[in-house]
């Protein structure tokens, strides 16, 4: 993995310097910069495969034209690439997929992307062309943000990036800040948060020509009528769900997993385990815990008994070499500002500073990991898609309370209402531009729309944070749930064969019996654990109140004291998805006051 930038209007190549380093984290092997006429690219280089080549950026010639890329990401289909670039007369110099991509671009243009499975974000410049090519993996694993400044087109890997440019304002307006009282960590599809950032959506490319920006889908998920029976799907799904692992665990360095005891990491590690048994090696897996945390650990809905114990006996079971990290309350708390300087934003409190605590600890033996990610949001595995009056809510379903956030600053500011109508009306036209089969039952279209809803929306939160806090140290998080693959087939299958016997997910659990035991196969859906310590709590607090009473503070004057008092002495309640109560509130807000005042954030 690595990072992506570049500036097309004017020579910059100061700036591309500083826009380059701002995001050294996500490449600290090699670093790069090309500049030729209007346009300047920067590349910083993690390197996975062929670490001895693939020097970015990278440019080939053909046909007495030039082409230079800068990528970040990993193809999986590299050897069925290769075999059309040689029906075409071309052998890449090099094992590095960055190669492969641009001799791909090269062939086939825009199309190039339809070719491709993995996960990717990408520049190619075509020098006689004088344009730039942008494009995006099918399910936004990998990010691209772009803006202008005047008629000068600017792109990076991350909003650092562009914020590093002087003429990128750092602006907050109305819709930024209602997204982050209302909505955050989760982001409308193509919003960059500040004023005039977007994001290049999921299956989508751009192509950038004389200061003009044209965008289309390359990809889109779509409904189609489905024939197979019950055991051709689950024999389908498993075949697929393999195959996605094994391709991803193709790595010239360290690669591990992250098994946290629950069915998704597990299906994920008992493949790559058997995987790497039949190469006469040993699967290396972590599991994480907090400090204290079964100890204090209370049973609730969503979280009905905690993943230690089973992340352990698994590992035991498949034979791996097992690793448990244990995260200090202390160290959650310190790293909450840490994780906003990775993700750029005010995110998700401790649960995002105990998984860049974690990456931290992975990356000192390790640098790819595959996760589980993105099978909740394929399979069916949250509440709205069972219970069909989530999704007749007017608003977000996993917001248990839309205003639980915004009520607590001044109306004046967060003009709360007007918020909630917007992103409201938003939510409500998405809903209802969900296509519709004449075949489909009432439950299989409400599972199209969860589906859309949770991949578009929730499932982006999620890739986001696990690509920032990751990259931050430089690991390299896989997630072959997001094998486009799988989505595509699993869209169309009936939903009585996800939900059989009214279990979640069950058409991916019947897919993998025999591969996991019993006791994890049939486990509860139990989500990414939040620290159940009252230190943290009390840490969190303290903190939020020195701010709150210091008239110096940003938060002392968006706050509206009354209700923040009321709140803070109040009983604890969720606030957003499954996992951020009381504490993770603190923390988010702690996480806000540091973001206006370290990026100068400016309110418009």
């Amino acid at each position: 993995m690595c990072s992506v930038c570049g500036i097309f209007g004017k020579e910059e190549q100061n700036v591309i310097t500083e826009m380059n380093h701002s995001m050294r984290r996500r490449g600290p092997d090699q670093k790069g910069v090309f500049q030729t006429g209007s346009v300047t690219l920067g590349h910083n280089r993690l390197s996975v495969i062929d670490p001895a080549n693939g020097i970015q950026p990278m440019t080939v010639e053909y046909r007495g034209n030039q082409y230079t890329i800068v990528y970040n990401g990993e193809i999986y289909n590299i050897p069925e690439l290769n075999a059309l670039l040689a029906e075409k007369g071309i052998s890449p110099s090099t094992r590095c997929d960055t190669e492969t991509v641009l001799w791909s671009y090269v062939l086939w243009g825009t199309a190039c992307a339809e070719k491709l499975n993995g996960i990717f974000a990408f520049a190619v410049y075509d020098h006689k062309e004088e344009s730039l090519y942008l494009c995006r993996d099918r399910l936004g694993v990998k990010p691209l943000y772009y803006t202008f400044v005047g008629e000068t087109f600017l792109f990076s890997s991350e909003l650092k990036g562009l914020l590093s440019h002087p003429g990128v304002k750092r602006e907050l307006d109305k819709q930024g800040l209602h997204e982050l009282l209302f909505l955050a960590p989760v982001t409308l599809p193509q919003s960059g948060t500040f004023k005039n950032i977007c994001k290049l959506l999921p299956g989508e490319y751009a192509l950038v020509k004389q200061g003009s920006l044209q965008r289309s889908f390359y990809w889109k998920l779509t409904p189609k009528p489905f024939r197979d029976t019950r055991e051709q799907a689950i024999g389908i799904v498993r075949e697929l769900v393999t195959d996605a692992v094994e391709r991803q665990m193709i790595s010239d360095v360290p690669l591990c997993t992250l098994l946290s005891g629950g069915l998704d990491s597990s299906v994920i590690s008992a493949l790559a385990a058997d995987y790497c048994k039949r190469k006469g090696e040993t699967l290396s897996t972590y599991s994480f815990e907090y400090e204290y945390n079964r100890k204090n650990f209370k049973t609730s809905l969503f979280q009905p008994e905690s993943d230690d114990a089973y992340a352990s006996w698994l590992a035991e079971k498949l034979g791996t070499a097992h690793t448990v990290l244990t995260a200090e309350s202390k160290e959650v708390f310190r790293l909450l500002k840490t994780a906003v300087d990775a993700r750029d934003l005010p995110g998700q409190a401790d649960i995002d500073s105990s998984l860049l605590l974690y990456c931290g600890l992975i990356k000192q033996h390790h640098t790819v990991a595959l996760s589980g990610e993105c099978s909740d949001e394929i399979f069916g595995g949250y509440p709205w898609f069972y219970r069909p009056e989530m999704l007749k809510r007017p608003f977000f379903p996993w917001l248990h309370d839309p205003f639980a956030r915004a009520s607590l600053f001044d109306p004046a500011v967060a003009s709360p209402e007007e918020g909630y109508r917007n992103l409201s009306e938003h939510y409500q036209s998405f809903i209802s531009s969900v296509e519709r089969l004449e075949e489909d039952t009432d439950d299989m279209y409400r599972s199209r729309v969860a589906t859309q809803l949770s991949v578009w929306y929730f499932m982006q939160s999620l890739l986001e944070r696990k690509d920032r806090m990751s990259m931050y140290s430089a690991v390299e998080v896989r997630v072959p749930f997001a094998d486009h693959r799988i989505l595509e087939y699993v869209y169309n299958v009936p939903w009585e064969y996800k939900f059989e016997n009214s279990v979640e997910k069950s058409l991916l659990r019947n897919a993998m019996e025999g591969v996991l035991p019993p006791r994890v196969l049939y486990r509860k859906k139990s989500p990414y654990p939040k620290t159940h310590d009252p230190v943290y709590e009390l840490l969190t607090k303290t903190a939020l109140l020195a701010i709150l009473n210091d008239k110096g503070s940003h938060l002392y004057h968006l706050l509206d004291r009354k209700r923040m008092t009321a709140f803070m002495n109040g009983e604890d309640a969720t606030w957003f998805g499954q996992l951020m109560a009381r504490p993770q509130l603190y923390a988010w807000l702690l996480q806000m006051e540091y973001w206006l005042e370290t990026y100068r954030v400016s309110l418009v």
